[in-house]
Formats: structure tokens, C-alpha cells, sequence
């Protein structure tokens, strides 16, 4: 006999409307998870919505052979900026695989390693910002924002960009606003949003795709600069399955697809900084890692590799703050449209039932995780590490439509980290600061303002 899943108690018609604020979403989830537990669900409007809240929910209901990533609210509203790229393709869309093949190899492990010297090129920058004068303040979420735009252009499509020291690049806000607003267009009347919201949504698409635009129109203008890298994959590369290259419009939608997975990179840094200052024991540690492997002023590859403590708290970091804070999943559409089964039938979903992944509640299951709130990078390194369940490590989301750039966001965040760490003092701008987060596909720490200096060893 199955359990009934629980449910906050709502009202009349609109049932469970008022137990999410579209304003802070992820915050609304946290709650529901810590009140009712590893699963929970809500009714909106007759739809019903679950959440899986515990390691032990998600390592079932990420068997790819049962389950399949499902692309509906918010990432539906995200096709209207890029259509069915890697990010918000269906299924059954056959783009996804195309993009994919095509792309894929610049994002592999040797892919990531070639990337190695763009990185070099453009980290500095903001170190050498951040060491300019002591005590100097700074809104770190934007100055990391600006770095990893700088990042991705040089890195991915081989154009130099001063994004921190010139006006801030158009991209950056209209992300932050596009994907905010897509978290709470399905929230609202469809009147509503036209009548009120529908002009700065289209204008931050045409924003964004504009932006994406120039970036293709630059190399296509400056073949001299062609390179064997990602853009020139999406621009020139061939299917191998297929034999299809992308089309124009894919072309651009893939560009944008590139910032909008970008996006938690820098938001892991910001958190990590967070957990550092602290934690300064764990400063401490990594800085003495740091000095004992990196003997000149440039990091190299192998030596960055070598450094796993700053991995570890890279890794302990996205637990306490995932910054892509969930995913959806739904059951894989079969003719039998008989109820599914989940925790060898305590409960039963139905069939197409559209379920969302709240990491921040999974990644502090204190049946995996002891002292869960606490910031233990040492949970992270080596076997214990290699321990952990798999749905203990779905940070970067599940299977074949994991994040695509997985690689690239780990190597550049610990390059960044390490970056800072070797060569940066800093402390808050407000010893009192309390981290509050909020965000939509990722989420970030406000007003996280520092006071940063030369180190001095």
C-alpha cells in the first residue's frame, strides 16, 4: 500500500498557489523541504507538481531508463530566446544530438585542457584589478560576472574582451533578467504577462541574440582569426551521424546557450569566497596548498591539477550552494499509462508526472551527509569522495542532458579560485553579513560586497 505524498494545505480553486513566490522560487522550495521531508507535492490550478528532496529519491529517479530530463515552465519560456538548443531541446527534438556531436569535443577533458591558455589570458585581469590598492570594495558577484563573460568570449569564440574594466557588457544584464523573468512567466496569466511584461522579455531576447550575432559576424568578418575551437564547430562543423551542420539561427542560439550555462561558474567562486572568509581555517589550508605547488607567478596546467584541497572546496561549495539549484525530471513515456512507482512503492506518481530536483535539500540529506550545514571540504577529497552515492553529485544535473560545459565550469572555477587565493587578501566589506541567495537558473549571493588587497605571505 503506497503512502500519500504530502501536501501543504491550500485553498479553494487555487490550491497550492500562494506555498511558492515566483519572486524568490528556490527559496519557496527550500521551505517546503525542510517542512514536509523528502518528497513533497503541490497542486497550482488543478497541475501538480512533486519534489524530491533526499540522495535516496533522486539515485532512483535518475535511472535514465525510467526517467528523462523534462523540458516545461520556465525552460519552455527560455525556447523563445533559443529555440531547441542543448539547453532547452526536447527529447525527441533531433537538435539536440545534432548541436551536440557537433560541439562536444571542446568540452571534453582535452577540450578543457586546450582552453588552458585562454584562461591564463584573461584570469589576471581580475586579479590585477583586485590587487590594485588595499581595502579596496568590491561587489564580488559582479566582478566575477564580468570575468567569466570575458572568459567564455575568449575561450569558446577567440575575441578579447575588457569586461572589467569597460561598461558593463549588455549581456550580463539581460541574462539575469531573461532567465528571472522566464522562472515567473508561467506563474502568471498569459494576458498578463503580454500585457505587462511581454516588451522587456522580447527586449532582452533581441538583447541577447543580437549579442550573439556580433560575435559570429566578427569571425566571419576576420577569417584570419579562425581557429579550430567551439565557434568555429557551431559555425562550420559537420554532424558526423547526420551529416547536417547547424543553420543560421542554430548558429545563434547556441551562442547564447553558451552564457546562459555559464552563468554558475561564477556564482560557485562567489560562494566558495563566501565559505573562505568563513571559514579561515579552511583559507589557511588552501593558501598553504597553494605555496607548496604553484613556484612561479603563472599557474600552470599541471600544477593547477595538483591542487586538490581548492577542488575539494570547489566541490563542498556547489553542495551548500548549488548554483544550478535543480532540475526536472519526468517519467519516460510509455503505452502503459498505469501509475509509477518510486521507493519500491511507498509512493506512486502519475504517469507523466513532471517532478523537480531541489539540490539544496538533497545535498544536506543527513542520511549521506554528516554535519550537512557545515563547510567540510575535506568530504571531498579522494575516496571519500569517490564514496559518495552519485545523486550525492548531480550539481551539474543527470545523464546524457547533464550540463554540457561541466568540465570547462570545474577547470575555470578552480583556476579562478586558486587565482585569488595566490595572489588576493580579502575579507567582508561587512563582518555582519548574512548570505542571502536568490536567483533562477542559478543562484547567486546579494550584495556580497569585499574589501580586497595585495596578499602578503
Amino acid at each position: 500500500m503506497s503512502s500519500t505524498i504530502p501536501q501543504p494545505p491550500g485553498i479553494p480553486i487555487l490550491g497550492n498557489l500562494f506555498a511558492v513566490n515566483p519572486n524568490e522560487t528556490w527559496n519557496s522550495l527550500i521551505k517546503l523541504a525542510k517542512e514536509y521531508g523528502p518528497i513533497v507535492k503541490i497542486k497550482v490550478l488543478g497541475k501538480q507538481i512533486v519534489f524530491i528532496s533526499s540522495v535516496e529519491l533522486l539515485e532512483e529517479i535518475c535511472d535514465q531508463r525510467r526517467f528523462r530530463k523534462c523540458v516545461t515552465g520556465p525552460i519552455v519560456e527560455m525556447r523563445h530566446c533559443a529555440n531547441d538548443c542543448l539547453f532547452t531541446a526536447y527529447d525527441n527534438e533531433a537538435s539536440w544530438g545534432i548541436a551536440h556531436r557537433i560541439m562536444s569535443s571542446h568540452v571534453t577533458q582535452a577540450g578543457t585542457d586546450a582552453c588552458f591558455d585562454d584562461m591564463a589570458k584573461v584570469i589576471p585581469d581580475l586579479t590585477y584589478k583586485w590587487t590594485l590598492t588595499d581595502k579596496q570594495p568590491v561587489l564580488i558577484t559582479d566582478d566575477l560576472d564580468r570575468l567569466l563573460m570575458a572568459s567564455v568570449m575568449q575561450c569558446f569564440f577567440n575575441q578579447r574582451v575588457e569586461a572589467l574594466r569597460d561598461p558593463e557588457p549588455v549581456i550580463i544584464p539581460a541574462l539575469q533578467r531573461i532567465t528571472m523573468e522566464a522562472m515567473k512567466r508561467p506563474t502568471r496569466p498569459r494576458l498578463l504577462n503580454w500585457l505587462w511584461y511581454q516588451k522587456g522579455f522580447e527586449n532582452d531576447i533581441k538583447t541577447m541574440r543580437d549579442f550573439a550575432s556580433e560575435i559570429i559576424k566578427k569571425r566571419e568578418g576576420t577569417p584570419e582569426e579562425s581557429r579550430n575551437d567551439l565557434l568555429d564547430a557551431i559555425l562550420n562543423g559537420t554532424d558526423p551521424e547526420t551529416r547536417k551542420q547547424l543553420a543560421d539561427t542554430q548558429a545563434v542560439d547556441e551562442v547564447v546557450t553558451m552564457f546562459i550555462g555559464a552563468a554558475t561558474s561564477s556564482n560557485l567562486v562567489s560562494y566558495a569566497l563566501y565559505y573562505l572568509m568563513k571559514n579561515p581555517d579552511k583559507l589557511a589550508k588552501a593558501r598553504a596548498e597553494i605555496d607548496s605547488i604553484i613556484d612561479s607567478d603563472q599557474i600552470q596546467l599541471d600544477k593547477l591539477k595538483e591542487l586538490k584541497y581548492c577542488e575539494a572546496i570547489i566541490r563542498e561549495s556547489l553542495r551548500l550552494c548549488a548554483t544550478a539549484p535543480g532540475f526536472n525530471i519526468e517519467p519516460v513515456p510509455k503505452q502503459d499509462k498505469s501509475p509509477v512507482i518510486l521507493a519500491g512503492g511507498k509512493y506512486e506518481i502519475p504517469h507523466d508526472q513532471v517532478m523537480i530536483v531541489v539540490l539544496h535539500a538533497v545535498n544536506r540529506d543527513p542520511a549521506v551527509f554528516e554535519n550537512p550545514e557545515a563547510f567540510i571540504p575535506e568530504r571531498m577529497l579522494g575516496e571519500k569522495w569517490d564514496n559518495l552515492p552519485s545523486a550525492a553529485k548531480k550539481g551539474f544535473g543527470n545523464g546524457k542532458r547533464e550540463c554540457f560545459g561541466k568540465m570547462w565550469a570545474l577547470r575555470w572555477s578552480i583556476f579562478v579560485l586558486a587565482s585569488i587565493l595566490k595572489d588576493v587578501s580579502f575579507e567582508f566589506q561587512d563582518p555582519g553579513y548574512k548570505l542571502v541567495s536568490n536567483g533562477a537558473f542559478s543562484v547567486k549571493p546579494l550584495s556580497f560586497y569585499g574589501l580586497v588587497s595585495p596578499r602578503t605571505k
